[in-house]
């Protein structure tokens, strides 16, 4: 399976590392089924690591190096 949306270069650009590219969607996407809000309005995939991918590409959440947690950005 191939990413193609969103791009890996546009989510690199929004994370420091490509760890971070593999952690960060997989606990968004644990957030979102234990029903966190999104922050988008409307998805383009209907999964949740797809959808914690467009957040970041959206800019919408990113990684916290002092606390390693994920923080949403308003």
């Amino acid at each position: 399976m191939r990413i193609t949306y969103p791009s890996i270069d546009k989510l690199l650009s929004r994370v420091d590392s490509r760890y971070s590219l593999s952690v960060l969607p997989a606990k968004r996407a644990h957030e979102l089924e234990a029903g966190d809000p999104p922050t988008l309005d409307h998805f383009k995939c209907d999964k949740s690591v797809g959808k914690a991918l467009e957040e970041i590409a959206a800019g919408k959440i990113k990684v916290d190096p002092a606390h390693a947690e994920i923080n949403l950005e308003d």
